[in-house]
């Protein structure tokens, strides 16, 4: 990827970035495990992004 991006690539590679987290262990136990894991969590190897 370039070292100089657009503005309008960096904000959305930074929006992925940010989006990508697991979700938090109070919703876990506040829903009793039925919430356990983020259905939009990415990984950078298997899929890529549309940026």
């Amino acid at each position: 990827m370039a070292r100089n991006k657009p503005l309008g690539r960096k904000l959305r590679l930074a929006a992925a970035y940010n989006s990508n987290k697991p979700v938090p262990i109070w919703v876990t136990l506040k829903t009793r495990m039925r919430v356990r894991r983020g259905f939009r969590l990415r990984h950078w190897r298997r899929n890529k992004l549309k940026a």
